[in-house]
């Protein structure tokens, strides 16, 4: 299954469930793949301003805006993420998303 055919399964989807955290959160991926990095990091973003907000879009949001160059904003997210994931209780996650911000201490402001 090519990429595009992926996401307009996933589009469809949505539009009968647009809901579902997983399926936005998959389709933000399949727009990092393709190589649209702020509609994916917007997509993300959206779903870390949920009610509940969905722990691994911090993650991921923070990994593509490194990947620009835009380590401030990675930060925040990173930041963010580890109090979020540390609410609900995913310490698996908190501990990644630590790991990850200091790895970038290094990198520039």
């Amino acid at each position: 299954m090519n990429a595009t055919s992926r996401r307009a399964k996933i589009e469809a989807m949505l539009a009968e469930d647009p809901k579902d955290d997983f399926l936005r959160y998959s389709l933000a991926m399949e727009m990092r793949k393709e190589g649209e990095h702020e509609s994916s990091i917007k997509q993300l973003a959206e779903l870390t301003r949920q009610e509940k907000p969905y722990v691994a879009a911090f993650f991921m949001a923070a990994q593509q805006l490194v990947e620009l160059d835009r380590i401030p904003a990675a930060r925040t997210f990173l930041r963010e993420g580890i109090d979020e994931a540390r609410l609900q209780g995913d310490h698996h996650a908190a501990a990644e998303m630590s790991e990850f911000l200091s790895q970038i201490g290094e990198l520039g402001e």
